[in-house]
């Protein structure tokens, strides 16, 4: 029978080996794409100050740039998955999470989808939209400096996103899509890789504890 003092002993290290390891909210399943410390894995198009990494989170603040997953689980390679973010935005500020996408050296990525991080900024298009594919108008389904989770499951044809585990989107590839309004690579069709956004100057959003499950 373990006694309350080796019992806090026990507690108190796993507590510090979570943190070592960033992956502290990792459910059964998921692996952990950010490591908590640093970008390694990550690789950034556009100016790379506009991500840091501060307290256990990526933050993205600057002109816009993009932080692809490039590190070795599954060879930053996913194409049916579960993946969930914790994320943060400071008031008026713009983001977003992209999916079956790929690195690219412009200013915002050519292939794959948005999932749209806004509570509060000009842009109608609000938290959870599959951006400009379908999209939710106005009244935000998370609130800023609150920390939310995005879930975001690609299977097949349909693209499903819940935000704190309530479904915003739920949309089904029709067999005559050719893209909509943002392009012929918004589409949904061979493997991809996770990007996360940083839209510009007065927009700050905080992601972390980013984990996926590979549905394959």
């Amino acid at each position: 029978m373990v006694d309350c003092a080796t019992m806090r002993i026990l507690l108190i290290l796993l507590a510090a080996l979570a943190t070592q390891t960033g992956s502290s909210s990792v459910e059964p399943g998921y692996t952990s794409l950010f490591n908590g410390k640093d970008l390694t894995g990550w690789k950034i198009a556009g100016p790379p100050e506009s991500f840091s990494v501060k307290e256990g989170a990526i933050v993205a603040n600057g002109a816009a740039s993009h932080a692809y997953y490039d590190g070795p689980f599954k060879n930053h390679n996913f194409r049916n998955f579960e993946l969930k973010i914790d994320v943060m935005t400071r008031q008026g500020s713009n983001g977003g999470v992209y999916v079956l996408t790929e690195y690219q050296d412009v200013r915002f990525p050519q292939k794959g989808f948005e999932i749209q991080v806004n509570n509060s900024h000009t842009d109608r298009v609000r938290t959870g939209s599959l951006y400009h594919v379908q999209d939710v108008l106005d009244d935000s389904p998370a609130k800023d400096d609150e920390w939310f989770t995005e879930t975001i499951t690609v299977q097949g044809d349909t693209i499903r996103v819940k935000v704190n585990d309530k479904q915003v989107v739920e949309w089904k590839q029709p067999s005559d899509w050719t893209g909509g309004r943002e392009g012929e690579g918004r589409k949904i069709a061979g493997p991809g890789t996770i990007a996360l956004q940083a839209h510009d100057p007065k927009s700050t959003v905080y992601y972390k504890n980013i984990r996926i499950k590979p549905l394959d």
